[in-house]
């Protein structure tokens, strides 16, 4: 059984030839660096760009570039083929859109910045919102679902896939409604922006409606399935009410969804924290085909991987829950314990000694 038809067999809830194994991302220069491979930085070009006139307009023009995209996913193939990751994401939101002094601002208002481990692996940090009110949204460029670079970087990935002769699936990455909002104006100003109804309505909606259309190309274009990177709650609950979630983003998921099922493509949600309090709406509601990472440190005891199998069955596939706190010795052990893909078919047997089939890890972020 080749890559693709393991991932998409586990996601039909059939029986695959061993469980996929899949990391988000992967920001650690030693892992790349024991394959021989060079890790790839931003940072350097960004810094250089500062100093060029039509900054903005010339990484623009970067971005959209199909022969650095191209590199780009040939070069991420290269690790995640090395690595023996079964599902490599592309990602076709989050670029950056103005250049600032210490960093950049995004498409969607972050203002964000490298930061260097000691051993030069570069991270990209979230330093707040660049909106602090509801006017300076209003006067921001909204970003483009039809941009060219959104379905040309999923494209590149698709060629790095064939390049590599299917040792990994490709697959389509794109922001949702929740994340992308509060980190736009910043937690102070997004919770005074809560209390007006009409105007944060506007903002959940014109992202919603930006990843519908985004999600739907991609999924015209051969995408199987898509990752919504939307983190939705802390580790001890919701960023906001569960209210707030049905009036503003549940609506526009369930869009998100219907669009992708309706062209043979399945949504995989990712998102941090407890949220525990809303799976009726994300399963039973939204009708989510998976999610990750399910993080097994958070405060609720019954966000439980095995209590969220025993409740919604076949109804959603578990990607996750492995400690990231664990040493690497302990991570790949943990692959035949509870962690990756639990298989929609199987019950959680090792608990009681049985065989440990469709087990494996994600530490959420390599």
């Amino acid at each position: 059984m080749d890559v693709p038809t393991r991932v998409l067999t586990t996601l039909n809830h059939e029986e695959p030839d061993k469980v996929p194994y899949f990391e988000s991302t992967v920001t650690n220069d030693a892992l790349s660096l024991h394959f021989g491979l060079k890790p790839g930085k931003l940072g350097p070009l960004l810094n250089l760009a500062k100093v060029l006139p039509f900054r903005n307009s010339i990484l623009r023009r970067a971005f959209a570039s199909k022969k650095v995209l191209a590199a780009a996913m040939l070069s991420l193939g290269k690790l995640y083929k090395a690595m023996k990751i079964d599902i490599m994401p592309t990602i076709s939101s989050l670029f950056p859109q103005k250049i600032v002094k210490d960093g950049f601002i995004d498409e969607f208002g972050r203002h964000m910045h490298f930061e260097y481990y000691k051993d030069g692996t570069e991270i990209l940090g979230y330093l707040g919102g660049y909106f602090k009110t509801f006017e300076d949204y209003q006067s921001w460029e909204q970003p483009d679902a039809a941009w060219s670079a959104r379905l040309d970087g999923f494209l590149a990935g698709v060629d790095a896939q064939k390049n590599f002769e299917d040792a990994f699936l490709s697959i389509g990455g794109i922001t949702g409604m929740m994340e992308v909002t509060w980190e736009g104006f910043g937690i102070e100003a997004f919770s005074r922006l809560l209390v007006k109804r009409k105007e944060i309505k506007t903002v959940f909606d014109d992202r919603g409606k930006f990843t519908v259309e985004v999600v739907k190309t991609l999924a015209e274009h051969g995408a199987k399935l898509v990752l919504i990177f939307d983190d939705m709650g802390f580790k001890n609950g919701l960023f906001m009410s569960r209210k707030d979630y049905r009036a503003y983003v549940f609506p526009w998921l369930k869009q998100i969804c219907a669009a992708a099922h309706e062209r043979d493509c399945k949504i995989l949600l990712h998102s941090d924290g407890d949220i525990y309090d809303i799976l009726d709406d994300l399963v039973d509601d939204c009708k989510i085909d998976a999610l990750n990472p399910i993080e097994p440190m958070t405060a609720n005891l019954n966000y439980s991987i095995f209590k969220i199998k025993e409740k919604y069955g076949d109804r959603l596939t578990l990607v996750g829950n492995h400690r990231r706190d664990r040493g690497v010795h302990q991570a790949f052990d943990a692959r035949m314990r509870a962690g990756w893909w639990l298989h929609p078919r199987q019950r959680p047997q090792h608990q009681s000694g049985g065989r440990r089939r469709s087990l494996a890890s994600n530490a959420g972020h390599a």
